[in-house]
């Protein structure tokens, strides 16, 4: 079994991910906030942003690293077609558990999660 994400699964394009900034709902939650756009597609895309001054390098790709891998093990509980873009703001660390239930929640509150 694959257990990464697929290249269409990644969202790349600057113009498709300021589309997604431009169209999308957002919500958050301390230390994070989800942006959820409208792709026109039949798969979800993602992408993780950490905020400037969030860490070094290293911070910087394992949070990037653990929210792919909830959003990779959760994936078939989401609604199709949406980008998803996740920004990540400094200053708030997050346990494996306490991460996973945030991104869920603000998944669920965007209405495309359904399993709760």
């Amino acid at each position: 079994m694959r257990k990464s994400l697929s290249k269409l699964e990644i969202l790349k394009k600057k113009s498709e991910i300021d589309n997604a900034f431009k169209l999308g709902k957002s919500a958050s939650r301390r230390g994070i906030k989800l942006i959820v756009a409208p792709n026109k597609l039949n798969y979800n895309r993602i992408i993780v942003i950490p905020i400037k001054h969030y860490g070094n390098a290293v911070e910087r790709n394992r949070i990037r690293r653990r929210i792919k891998e909830i959003w990779r093990k959760e994936k078939e509980k989401f609604i199709s077609g949406n980008d998803f873009i996740f920004l990540v703001y400094p200053g708030k660390v997050f346990e494996s558990k306490i991460l996973e239930k945030t991104i869920l929640d603000l998944c669920y509150e965007q209405g495309i999660y359904l399993d709760k």
